[in-house]
């Protein structure tokens, strides 16, 4: 999930294909595999990039730019929260476990909500009520944010500014160096 390019709903909705190709790559390989856990490491460590850049930047937006806009933020952030605690959950199940089949169902049941809300609902508000010109910078900013987001999942970490600005880079770096270190995403 590196940069796309484009404005943050092209960005954001590329990232979302990309998701949902992570998600059929792991339906096609056989369940007990360990194969599935690397692939599901990948994925964790794209949606957690993912979620970081459109908590830094998109869900602010969503609360400066639209009528609703903090309930809606609200909403999207505790669809966050809930992701993140299903990869943590799956980080530390066994792929031969029974249960990791059951988590990695929830969770893409709850990716994929999460994906329609934002696609069907917020991303349309978004493109009404926003000049193209914020849009783009916002684009810009997503895609830096990926780039020094975590690659793991803290669901305790905080997600809202400046907090989460703060804390985001640091807990990046310590992610991306023990990633190196063990391998994890490669």
């Amino acid at each position: 999930m590196a940069g796309h390019g484009g404005d943050v709903i092209a960005e954001l909705t590329a990232d979302h294909r990309e998701v949902d190709e992570f998600f059929e790559q792991i339906e096609q390989i056989n369940p007990g595999s360990q194969e599935r856990k690397q692939v599901l490491d990948q994925l964790t460590i794209e949606l957690v990039r993912h979620a970081v850049a459109e908590e830094e930047y998109l869900y602010p937006a969503v609360r400066e730019h639209l009528e609703n806009g903090d309930a809606l933020a609200d909403k999207e952030l505790a669809d966050h929260a809930r992701v993140e605690q299903l990869l943590k959950d799956l980080q530390s199940t066994k792929a031969d476990d029974l249960e990791f089949t059951e988590l990695l169902v929830n969770l893409k049941m709850e990716v994929f909500a999460h994906v329609r809300d934002e696609e069907d609902n917020l991303f349309v508000q978004l493109r009404e009520a926003c000049h193209p010109f914020v849009l783009e910078s916002l684009g810009q900013k997503v895609r830096h944010a990926k780039k020094t987001a975590p690659t793991r999942p803290h669901p305790s970490a905080p997600d809202s500014p400046p907090a989460n600005k703060l804390l985001a880079p640091g807990l990046g770096l310590v992610d991306r160096a023990r990633d190196f270190v063990t391998g994890r995403g490669q």
